[in-house]
C-alpha cells in the first residue's frame, strides 16, 4: 500500500513516518467506504432533484466528504468514522426527501396484489429504479394496446395510486437484475433499462429490441435522451406480441403510511403473543454462491414471525405462501432500496409504542448487500446506533481487519453464517 506523506511503500523501509503509516490500510477503508455511501446518497439525490427536489445540507456534505478523501487531509481515524456515519445521516435525509416527491407525485403507496404472468399483447418491460421515467411512459403508452410490466426494483410501483390507475400497467415480469439475461431474452417485448443494475446482453440476443435512459448506458444499446420514448413505443408495436399466461399473485406497496394503519392492530398481536418477532431480511441481491441463505432463512422464520423485506433481495422468497396472523401478513414487502426510510419509520413507531429503543425491540436485520446503495443504508442504520445487524453473503473487501473491529464492538456487526446457526442464535437471545 502507498504512504502519501513520504510517496513510498507504506510501513517500508524508506517510509519515513510509520507511525501514521500503520493507519493507513484503515484510512484507505473508511474512505472506501465513504466513497461506496457518497455514490448510493446521489443516486437517491438524483432521483429526487428530477423531480424538483434537492436538499443543501446533503449537498453540502458530499463536498465535504469528497474533500475529506483527498490526499494528505486527514490522518485521523476517529475523524474518518465520524465522516462515514454522518453520511449514513444524510443518506437517511436523502431517503426521506426521495420519499417525500414520490408520495407528492404519485399518492401514497397501499398494499396490491400483482401480477406475475403475461397478457396478450404487445409489451414493454420496465427495469431499474426511475418511477418518473416509467410514469411517463405510462402516459405515452395508454391506448396504444401496449402493456407495460415492472421488473426488478419496479415492482413496487404498483403500490401507488397514481401509478396504479394506468390500466395497462398489467404486471410484473421476472425477479432480480442477475436474471436479467435469461428472463429479457424470454420477453418477446421491448425493454427498458432506467437506471444501474443492468446486464450487457449476450451478443445476438435482445440487445436491439433494449433502450436505456437516465443514467442508464449499454454499449451498442438506443440510448433515449430525456423522456421522448417514441422509439421504444414503435419497437413495442413491431415484435411479435405476448401471450395469455396468468402467473403467481405476489404483494408489494406495504408504505410505512400503510403498515402504521395497522399498528393497533400489530401492537395488540405482539402482546397476545401472536407475533414473537420481526425480521428484516432484504437488500441488494447478486449472483454470489451463498446467496440461498436468504430463501433457507426465510422459509426457517418460525410462523408466528412477521418477515419485512425490501429492494431486490426480496426476490429470494417473495414468490413462496408465508400465510398471514391475525389479518397481518407474513411476509410485508415495503418496496425499493429507497424505502429502506419507510422501514425505518415502522421501526421507530414501533418502538415509540413498545416504549423502549429500537436495539430493544423484537426485531431482527439480516441484510444482503452488493452496491453502493446498500452500503450507504447500511451506514444510515448504523448512524442510528442499530447494533446486531446482520450482513452477508460475505463481508465488504473495502473493510480491513481493524475497522471491521470497531464496527463489531460498537454496533455487533455480524457476518451471517448459516441460516440455521444464525436464526437459532438470534432466538436463544430473544
Amino acid at each position: 500500500m502507498f504512504c502519501y506523506q513520504c510517496e513510498q511503500t507504506a510501513g517500508g523501509t524508506g517510509c519515513t513516518v510509520r507511525g501514521v503509516c500503520g493507519k493507513e490500510e484503515d484510512i484507505n477503508s473508511l474512505q472506501d467506504t465513504l466513497i461506496y455511501g457518497l455514490k448510493g446518497v446521489a443516486a437517491y439525490a438524483h432521483h429526487a432533484r428530477e423531480f424538483g427536489a434537492r436538499d443543501e445540507a446533503v449537498d453540502a456534505f458530499m463536498h465535504e466528504a469528497l474533500f475529506k478523501t483527498l490526499t494528505n487531509v486527514s490522518f485521523d481515524l476517529d475523524q474518518h468514522l465520524g465522516m462515514v456515519l454522518k453520511c449514513g445521516e444524510m443518506n437517511l435525509r436523502i431517503m426521506e426527501l426521495l420519499d417525500r416527491v414520490h408520495v407528492e407525485n404519485f399518492g401514497s403507496p397501499v398494499p396490491t396484489q400483482v401480477d406475475t404472468g403475461t397478457k396478450k399483447g404487445p409489451g414493454i418491460l420496465v427495469t431499474g429504479h426511475d418511477l418518473l421515467h416509467l410514469h411517463e411512459l405510462l402516459k405515452q403508452t395508454e391506448g396504444t394496446g401496449i402493456n407495460i410490466y415492472t421488473h426488478g426494483e419496479m415492482l413496487p410501483a404498483h403500490g401507488y395510486p397514481e401509478l396504479k390507475k394506468f390500466k395497462h400497467l398489467v404486471g410484473n415480469y421476472g425477479g432480480a437484475w442477475q436474471e436479467q439475461r435469461k428472463e429479457f431474452q424470454e420477453f418477446s417485448g421491448a425493454i427498458l433499462i432506467t437506471t444501474n443494475c443492468v446486464m450487457i446482453p449476450a451478443q445476438g440476443t435482445y440487445a436491439e429490441r433494449m433502450f436505456t435512459s437516465g443514467v442508464a448506458g449499454v454499449p451498442g444499446v438506443k440510448h433515449i435522451e430525456g423522456t421522448d420514448f417514441s422509439a421504444l413505443i414503435k419497437k413495442a408495436k413491431s415484435l411479435p406480441p405476448l401471450s395469455d399466461s396468468p402467473g403467481k399473485k405476489i404483494m408489494t406497496g406495504f408504505h410505512h403510511t400503510a403498515i402504521l394503519g395497522l399498528a393497533d392492530k400489530i401492537v395488540g398481536a405482539v402482546k397476545a403473543g401472536k407475533i414473537s418477532r420481526f425480521y428484516l431480511i432484504g437488500g441488494c441481491d447478486g449472483a454470489k454462491p451463498g446467496r440461498n441463505y436468504y430463501t433457507e432463512f426465510a422459509e426457517r422464520v418460525p410462523k408466528d414471525g412477521v418477515i419485512l423485506t425490501l429492494a431486490c433481495g426480496k426476490y429470494r422468497f417473495n414468490k413462496l405462501d408465508f400465510g398471514a396472523i391475525d389479518g397481518i401478513p407474513r411476509l410485508i414487502d415495503i418496496g425499493q432500496c429507497n424505502n429502506a426510510y419507510s422501514a425505518i419509520q415502522v421501526a421507530l413507531a414501533l418502538s415509540k409504542a413498545f416504549n423502549c429503543s429500537v436495539n430493544d425491540l423484537p426485531i431482527s436485520f439480516i441484510l444482503s448487500w452488493f452496491e453502493q446503495k446498500a452500503v450507504a443504508i447500511l451506514l444510515t442504520l448504523l448512524s442510528l446506533g442499530i447494533k446486531g445487524i446482520r450482513i452477508g453473503p460475505s463481508l465488504p473487501a473495502f473493510i480491513s481487519p481493524n475497522v471491521l473491529k470497531v464496527l463489531q464492538e460498537k454496533f455487533d456487526l455480524k457476518p451471517v453464517t448459516t441460516a440455521e446457526k444464525d436464526l437459532a442464535d438470534i432466538l436463544k437471545n430473544a
